[in-house]
């Protein structure tokens, strides 16, 4: 039997979506979510309006950071995300503070939904980490019902989210042709060309999440080394290599030392709102 070319992409499509298991799965993204973002979640499903009798899916949820706080408010709540790990700690999150939702394992180029299933679809700084951009906004916008709520909060290219990446960039294997970097999702052209056509009433905003639990750079930079899946990544490819170990080292602190100001890092996102055609 020949091997296609359809076949090939498919096959290295399954490498990619594995490997980033592994990446989400390194450290504890539920420490991030809870101690430096925990805010995102409330806003995101405060500005997306979700209530009681909402069905709402969020994609890309990590440990539940906005699903839980949309079934707080009353929703009937689906949190998918690729990585079971952060599934697994999200439903006990979720017991903990006596709220009910689902947790199901789902790509987010791939969703397992039908077409207008869901009166909201939500992503808190999630969906913007899905490879291939164009096949993840086409998800999103085929399981919102016509008129149905579109919320994304995603951090910019220029933020400070943006600025680690560019870093974590320098210190790792380049990724396969066709991925597109995360941080795209936080510029208003890609995602007017990403879901303009698709979607009504889109609105983008840019806002910053005033970060404060961090002291000092060196302080961030060992908490996202620890906790932070992609950070985890990074410091794992160096490997034993203690040049560019310090150079990693340096870099990050120096990048949260230089947003330090009176204790507090102004993190910029872009809150993206539409409605369903």
């Amino acid at each position: 039997m020949n091997t296609t070319t359809t076949d090939l992409q498919a096959e290295a499509d399954r490498a990619l979506k594995a490997k980033h298991r592994v990446v989400w799965a390194l450290g504890d993204y539920s420490a991030v979510a809870r101690e430096v973002i925990p805010e995102l979640g409330r806003v995101l499903v405060a500005e997306s309006g979700v209530g009681p009798g909402d069905r709402v899916l969020d994609v890309a949820a990590g440990t539940g950071n906005a699903s839980i706080e949309a079934a707080r408010a009353g929703a009937s709540v689906v949190a998918s995300d690729l990585t079971p790990e952060l599934l697994e700690i999200g439903r006990k999150d979720a017991a903990r503070q006596g709220v009910e939702l689902a947790f199901e394992e789902a790509d987010a180029e791939a969703l397992p939904y039908a077409d207008d299933s869901f009166d909201a679809v939500l992503s808190c700084v999630g969906v913007m980490f899905a490879p291939h951009h164009e096949v993840a906004a086409g998800e999103l916008t085929r399981v919102v019902r016509p008129g149905g709520r579109l919320a994304l909060i995603n951090w910019t290219p220029e933020g400070f989210v943006g600025q680690l990446f560019a870093i974590m960039k320098q210190f790792v294997p380049a990724p396969p042709a066709g991925v597109q970097p995360p941080p795209l999702w936080g510029d208003e052209q890609h995602v007017r060309d990403l879901l303009g056509d698709r979607v009504n009433d889109l609105t983008m905003e840019r806002r910053r999440l005033a970060v404060d639990r961090f002291a000092s750079g060196a302080e961030f930079r060992d908490f996202f080394r620890d906790f932070y899946g992609p950070t985890a990544a990074a410091y794992r490819a160096v490997g034993d290599d203690e040049q560019r170990r310090s150079e990693l080292d340096d870099a990050l602190a120096a990048l949260g030392e230089k947003h330090l100001d009176g204790g507090t890092m102004p993190w910029e996102y872009l809150l993206v709102t539409a409605r369903g055609k």
